[in-house]
């Protein structure tokens, strides 16, 4: 695996991968950014990561769903550099004709078990997430 940034200007610059698919990156404090700071991108890779896990899944169970998204937000360090990530929350939302249970469990397999950028994200931050199936939270069952 390998990219490739080029600077544009100021702290703006794109970012590209071996297949030419291209990015902006910028500093999220410039007056006008032109791209996603690179804490941000790190949140994007986990809700693009857990999404090709919990797509995979579903589809192995062919589980058909109307719509998924998922919600990132992450807590960091409130003092100056290095301001990691102390928490990082996914809210993943699915309408369909599903079943909850097995949404979450695929969700549940995504971040502990396959999504590599939330796992390593857990090395420094607390990595949570919750369900909502058809606008309803969902919570398995304890037993």
């Amino acid at each position: 695996m390998n990219v490739k940034l080029t600077h544009q200007s100021g702290f703006y610059a794109t970012i590209e991968n071996n297949s030419g698919h291209q990015i902006a990156i910028d500093n999220k404090s410039a007056e006008n950014p032109k791209g996603a700071s690179p804490m941000e991108l790190l949140l994007m890779g986990v809700a693009g990561c857990s999404s090709i896990d919990i797509i995979s899944i579903l589809n192995k169970q062919k589980v058909v769903f109307d719509s998924l998204e998922i919600d990132i937000n992450g807590d960091r360090v409130d003092k100056p550099a290095p301001s990691l990530f102390t928490k990082v929350h996914a809210t993943v939302r699915v309408t369909g004709d599903v079943k909850p249970e097995k949404i979450y469990r695929a969700a549940e397999l995504s971040f502990t078990k396959y999504c590599s950028v939330s796992l390593t994200l857990a090395a420094t931050a607390e990595v949570s997430f919750s369900v909502i199936v058809n606008n309803t939270p969902y919570e398995p069952k304890k037993i």
